[in-house]
């Protein structure tokens, strides 16, 4: 059954241990010959680009298909969930040029008046 949202097959088989999304702390065993890092899950290969064998890292699973799947990194092992989604705190000054201010306030007119 092919499971076009995730860009693969059905992810409820037995011998997929991973959904897309999930957050792994895993270590790199080897790295494959185009590049990417492989790591395992209960014997479910992942690709993770960017990485170096032997690291420690947690990983973020971003596409999974009957035998591998795919992932990227997202920090330490040990490191807190990614929030990669939603603004830092630190991502956004907070002495904005004028006219940039008015920006960040909500504008939209939908017609309520």
């Amino acid at each position: 059954m092919r499971n076009e949202e995730y860009g693969g097959y059905s992810q409820r088989g037995p011998s997929v241990p991973v959904q897309v999304g999930d957050e792994l702390d895993v270590t790199i065993e080897a790295v494959g010959a185009k590049g990417d890092g492989i790591a395992k899950k209960n014997g479910f290969v992942l690709f993770v680009p960017g990485v170096k064998e032997g690291e420690r890292i947690r990983i973020k699973v971003t596409k999974v298909l009957r035998k591998v799947g795919f992932a990227e990194k997202v920090g330490a092992a040990g490191s807190a969930p990614s929030k990669k989604e939603q603004p830092q705190g630190d991502e956004y000054s907070e002495e904005a040029p004028e006219g940039e201010a008015a920006a960040t306030e909500d504008s939209e007119d939908f017609g309520d008046e």
